[in-house]
Parts: structure tokens; C-alpha cells; sequence
């Protein structure tokens, strides 16, 4: 169902409109730990760490779907807030056909650079068959993930986060079940881990396209659009392409600390490999969160409601300060068992390596959480340079301070201090652009 976000108490439509979007992040996370969970129980630590290895490349691609998604959904937000469901049907086809474009040059640029991507992160020998074999199929099925993340940007513009919540549901528990079917059954090891992604995602990606042509064919507009509009493509790029420069940069860093966590071996790369997933799934709900922020801020803006902005903000810090309590405290209090949860027998060092990242980076969920929601409300409002600005920041002092402290006596304690660091500075910067844009 289509819900106006631009009626009704702030705090109140923003919470029911993001609280579905906080388990569909939750159940996206789990395609992720589904298959660090099969690879390190039902396989081993090495499987373990070339899933985590090849995750870290498979973030490019993510970053470009991202970006798709959040250009089309700022977009569609504005018009439909505006109430120009003409444009709204020929936006959505717009970033339909670009998106394709976009995903047949990524698939050929992901089969022909894996193996050097691979090299550039100095992967040891003992896991780089299994993360070439993972990211290929990974590479495949770029068409689902592509598709889908637009699906669902269309239906958090148009007010309805509920529709992604369900598929994603089902989806994600069809995917653990697949993978344990073909690693445990089947024996079909890293791929098998990987096939499973593909074809639950594959399911789940046909689903939100059926349903969101229904809903649009619902839409009634005064009059037809074209097929394609390159008024809409510029407009949805001015969104898209700072954010995947965004998520690109992101990726390429964490790559880069990828390549610094890799000199250590396989242990801390396995135990890195599974306090990560921990860690994506807190920042992955608060970029979620702050996306339903952007949503929120676009359509009160493209009805001239700017008052309900500022509301929305608090209203978005106050949700995501409640979320941070009971992660901080589970990742500080019982980080080993929720290493365990992803490890078969794991070495020594590779459970301290992990269990010091949580405890070092979950007490500044508080801080970057609030730098996400800014930057929902900076996006949704079209001002990418300010939120480029503090996103970059953040990102070249965590990747420089990896290579600095690490080479250290704190070794690889050093790269884990340097996400406190980087989120500070970054979070500073983006209330600094978020109390300017209130301002004006």
C-alpha cells in the first residue's frame, strides 16, 4: 500500500514507515551471515575467510545498485509528494533501463578484473580458488541484486516499506536452508554457499518486479509519460552518482584494509571475516534507516512541508539511539559467543582478533548513527556535495590510520582503531552541513 508521508504526526509516520525497513535490513544481512555461518561451521575457517575476503569486492557491485536505488527513491519520493504520478511511472521506467545498462558493463568489468582484484588485496594462496570461485558466481547473478534493490527503492518512495519487508523474509530464510542443502548434502562446498545466494536472490528479485508492476498499473496519472526521459535520468543521477562514488570509495577502502588485514594471515582475516558481518549489520540498519530518512525528507519537500524535516531528524536520532543500546551491549558483554556463531573450532587468534573489533568499534554506534541520519535528511534534500564532503573524510582517515597504526606495535589492533576515529571527524562534519541546511 502507498502511504503519504507527508500527513500525520512526524514521529509517528516515520516510525511506522521505518520499522519495516529495520527488518528488511535485518533479513538482508542474513544472506550474508547465512553464508559465513555454512562456510565456517560446515566447512572451515578458510572457506570462512574467502567468503569474507570475496564480500569485501562484492561491495562494489552493492555500492552501484545502492546508488540506483537511493537516485531513483529520492526521485520518485519528490514527484509523488508532489503528486505528479505521470512522472512517477516514467521516472521508475528511466532508472529501469539505466540500470540494466549499468549492470551488463559491471558484470563484464567483475568477469574480467576479479582475479587482479584478488592479487591487489594480497590473498593467500590456501583462499584465493574459493573467493575467485565465489565472487564469479556472485557475478552472475548481478542482474537480481541490481533489479531488486531498484524494486525496492520505488516501494519506499512510494510510503509502502512493508512489500521489501516480506520478500526479503522469505527469501532470506529460504537462503539458509539452501545453503546448508548444499554444503551438507550436496557437498558442494564454497560454491554451494554462493549458488544458494543466487537463486534465492534470483526468486526474491522476480517477486518485488511482478508486484511493483501491479502497483504501478494502480497508479492513475492525468497523463502518459515516455518510455524514457533524460530530464529524469540527470535528475536522478545528481542522487545516484554521489552516493555510488560514496559506496564505491567505501568499498575500495575497505578493500585497501582488506589487503592490510590479509598480512596477518589467515586467522585474523577469519576472525575479521566474522565480526564484520556483526559489525554490517549494525551499519547497514542505520544506512537503511537514514535511507527511510531521505524518503521522508523528499516527499515533505516536493509537498512544501520543510517544518516536518527538522522533526523527522529527531525523530530519526531518537530511533537509532534506541536500536544502538542492546547491540552495544550484547557486542560488548558476549562478543566470543557471537563469534562462535559463525566459527567451527576457531584458533586463538582468530577469535581475539575478532572479539577486539567489536569491543573497540560498538561503543561509537552511538556516533555514527547519528552522522547516518544527517545524512538521510542531506540526501533526501539533493545537497550530495555536503554529504560527499564528511563521507570522504570518514573514509580516507579509517583507511589511512589502517596502514599507519597497524604498521605499529598495535599490528592489527591499529586497524580497528581507526574506525572510531574516521566516524568522528565524520559524524562532526555532517551535523555541521545538516545545522547550515536547517539554517537556509
Amino acid at each position: 500500500m502507498n502511504k503519504d508521508l507527508t500527513v500525520g504526526p512526524p514521529r509517528k509516520v516515520l516510525w511506522m514507515f521505518c520499522l519495516p525497513l529495520f527488518g528488511s535490513v535485518v533479513f538482508q544481512q542474513l544472506y550474508n551471515i547465512a553464508d559465513s555461518f555454512v562456510a565456517g561451521k560446515l566447512i572451515g575457517e578458510n572457506a570462512l575467510a574467502a567468503v569474507g575476503n570475496s564480500y569485501e569486492i562484492t561491495l562494489i557491485f552493492i555500492a552501484f545498485a545502492f546508488g540506483c536505488n537511493i537516485g531513483c527513491s529520492v526521485t520518485v519520493a519528490r514527484l509523488f509528494g508532489a503528486g505528479d504520478t505521470a512522472g512517477v511511472k516514467t521516472a521508475v521506467r528511466t532508472a529501469l533501463l539505466a540500470a540494466v545498462g549499468l549492470c551488463l558493463l559491471l558484470m563484464a568489468a567483475g568477469f574480467l578484473c576479479k582475479e587482479l582484484l584478488l592479487e591487489l588485496i594480497h590473498t593467500p594462496e590456501d583462499v584465493f580458488q574459493d573467493s575467485a570461485l565465489y565472487l564469479t558466481i556472485y557475478i552472475f547473478g548481478l542482474p537480481f541484486v541490481f533489479l531488486y534493490n531498484l524494486a525496492t527503492g520505488v516501494f519506499s518512495a512510494l510510503g509502502d516499506s512493508r512489500t521489501p519487508f516480506y520478500f526479503l523474509a522469505a527469501s532470506s530464510v529460504s537462503n539458509i536452508a539452501v545453503d546448508i542443502l548444499f554444503v551438507s548434502r550436496f557437498h558442494m562446498g564454497v560454491a554451494g554457499v554462493a549458488w544458494a545466494t543466487f537463486l534465492c536472490q534470483g526468486v526474491s528479485c522476480a517477486l518485488a518486479l511482478l508486484f511493483l508492476a501491479k502497483r504501478l498499473s494502480k497508479i492513475r496519472a492525468d497523463r502518459k509519460g515516455p518510455l524514457f526521459s533524460w530530464g529524469y535520468f540527470k535528475e536522478i543521477s545528481v542522487i545516484a552518482v554521489p552516493s555510488i562514488l560514496q559506496q564505491s570509495f567505501i568499498s575500495v577502502g575497505n578493500i585497501m584494509i582488506q589487503g592490510v588485514i590479509n598480512q596477518f594471515g589467515a586467522g585474523v582475516m577469519a576472525g575479521y571475516s566474522a565480526s564484520v558481518k556483526l559489525n554490517n549489520l549494525v551499519i547497514t540498519s542505520f544506512t537503511t534507516l537514514g535511507n527511510g530518512i531521505s524518503n521522508f525528507t523528499a516527499q515533505n519537500l516536493g509537498a512544501q512541508k520543510k517544518d516536518r524535516v527538522r522533526e523527522g531528524f529527531r525523530s530519526g536520532l531518537q530511533m537509532v539511539w534506541m536500536i544502538c543500546v542492546p547491540l552495544v551491549l550484547l557486542y560488548l558483554l558476549i562478543p566470543g559467543p557471537l563469534m562462535q556463531f559463525f566459527m567451527k573450532d576457531p584458533s586463538p587468534t582468530a577469535m581475539n582478533a575478532g572479539v577486539l573489533f567489536l569491543r573497540i568499534l560498538s561503543p561509537f554506534y552511538f556516533v555514527v548513527s547519528a552522522k547516518l541520519v544527517a545524512d538521510g535528511v542531506l540526501r533526501g534534500a539533493g545537497r550530495m556535495k555536503a554529504f560527499m564532503a564528511s563521507t570522504f573524510s570518514d573514509l580516507i582517515l579509517r583507511v589511512t590510520l589502517s596502514f599507519l597504526l597497524s604498521a605499529t606495535f598495535l599490528g592489527s589492533t591499529g586497524i580497528w582503531c581507526a574506525w572510531p576515529i574516521g566516524w568522528s571527524i565524520g559524524t562532526l562534519l555532517s551535523l555541521l552541513f545538516y545545522g547550515r541546511f536547517q539554517k537556509k
